[in-house]
């Protein structure tokens, strides 16, 4: 057991790092409503005139994801911290994918993502040259089926995924993201560009110091496997997405889900707290 718990809250090493990415949904907010501790962490980090990057898995640019937490009540001045998977993703498919016609794979609220590109959509799956894949049709929907069927004859087509996550949890209510379609699409033989974490673009396009850095998260398969991949240290928030695996586990049996995850974590809270 390499790791520690920090019972005293996130101010106990929080001298020791100059940036802080910082995950929302499972550690800011729920997708209901806010997390008051975790928001004071935000305060004092503040205070203390550290960096953070509120970085999330979410296919959309980042003044969607503000307008989402404005209903939540969210500190207005915190904004400008976020970068989206959206948002990397869209810095790629400027300068990677100019031109060429694409069919779009998921909700309408969506659309803003790729509103300077909207004369290359195409309706129809074989008529485009790649798939952009921002999530499930409905969000609702818990039948992963459909996908299968819908794209088992194009799998000679680029998939890019904005969101890498496979679910989330609003609330109480489990919702697949876009992670489980490309999972899918892979499955199928299917290439698939993810954009997002754990994947090295989002890192390289908002963290330029890449020293003394912490990254905090509640997914293994995204957030910890990001701060590995980027050889950051972690702060993983147990009582998340993951709280199922750990709810029967003493610390000392913690490493055989990290195992199971192939990561390796740093510190770890219940729930992020200063």
């Amino acid at each position: 057991m390499n790791f520690l718990h920090l019972k005293n809250g996130l101010r106990e090493i929080a001298d020791n790092y100059k940036i802080f990415s910082i995950d929302l949904w499972g550690v800011v907010h729920d997708g209901v409503s806010l997390n008051p501790r975790a928001i004071e962490v935000l305060d004092n980090l503040k205070k203390k005139n550290k960096k953070f990057i509120l970085m999330t898995n979410a296919p959309r640019p980042r003044q969607n994801v503000a307008n989402f937490l404005s209903k939540l009540n969210f500190n207005k001045d915190y904004y400008q911290n976020i970068f989206t998977s959206g948002d990397a993703a869209l810095n790629s498919l400027r300068s990677n994918f100019h031109g060429k016609n694409f069919f779009h794979l998921g909700p309408k609220r969506d659309l803003d993502l790729f509103i300077e590109f909207k004369e290359k959509r195409k309706s129809k799956i074989e008529s485009a040259e790649f798939i952009l894949c921002t999530g499930l049709f409905d969000e609702q929907e818990n039948d992963l089926f459909y996908y299968r069927n819908l794209l088992e004859k194009y799998a000679n087509k680029k998939m890019v995924c904005t969101n890498p996550d496979l679910i989330v949890h609003r609330g109480s209510k489990k919702e697949y993201c876009a992670g489980s379609i490309a999972k899918i699409f892979e499955e199928m033989k299917g290439k698939v560009i993810y954009y997002g974490k754990p994947y090295p673009e989002i890192y390289k396009d908002c963290i330029h110091d890449e020293k003394k850095v912490l990254v905090i998260g509640d997914n293994l398969n995204t957030d910890i496997k990001g701060a590995n991949n980027m050889h950051y240290d972690s702060l993983f928030i147990k009582n998340g997405i993951h709280q199922d695996e750990f709810a029967s586990l003493t610390s000392d049996n913690f490493d055989e889900v990290f195992d199971k995850y192939q990561v390796k974590i740093n510190y770890y809270q219940n729930h992020l707290s200063w």
